[in-house]
């Protein structure tokens, strides 16, 4: 069995990419406001702050900040699928238990980074703002509405025309 080595510095910004089993699905932005909800209800109990965020149809991109003792994002990440999967479940959503009792909708994994400094923290968000438009799923960042980019342009911290630039490196986005 693998054992990753995760990042753990309480009171860390990091920068996430979690992906849904099926590729293909959009379950993600047909049901956005489930997800909505699982992220509001985790963060009652759980706080962090969410600096940005883009949700695709079958995988997100967000970036957190953890309270100051604290640096337990994997049980809120855990307590976001679950409320998810569950409320599709309620919803109707004909998901099958595998033998374990699982419904297998997410990735087991996720993809974090931790935020080392400014530069880090902007070219992250530039990443996770321009990312509907690398899918192709629209031509324009402010096109997607499900992104915060709408709050960086209210609060003047984005130019409303602003396209996005090159990027490099992997930033735990999936291909």
């Amino acid at each position: 069995m693998v054992h990753y080595r995760r990042d753990l510095t309480a009171g860390g910004m990091y920068f996430f990419t979690l992906t849904l089993r099926d590729r293909h699905s959009n379950l993600l932005t047909m049901y956005i406001k489930n997800l909505g909800n699982a992220f509001r209800s985790v963060r009652k109990n759980a706080y962090f702050d969410m600096n940005a965020f883009a949700i695709l149809p079958e995988h997100l991109h967000v970036i957190w900040q953890l309270p100051n003792n604290d640096f337990d994002y994997s049980r809120r990440w855990l307590l976001i699928k679950a409320h998810f999967t569950r409320s599709l479940i309620k919803s109707g959503l004909p998901l099958q238990p595998n033998q374990r009792g699982e419904y297998n909708l997410w990735q087991r994994r996720f993809w974090e980074h931790r935020i080392r400094d400014e530069l880090d923290y902007q070219r992250h968000v530039e990443y996770i703002h321009f990312n509907p438009v690398k899918h192709g799923l629209v031509e324009s960042p402010k096109e997607w509405p499900y992104s915060s980019i709408h709050q960086f342009i209210r609060q003047g911290i984005v130019d409303p025309n602003w396209g996005g630039t090159a990027f490099e490196g992997n930033f735990g986005d999936v291909v």
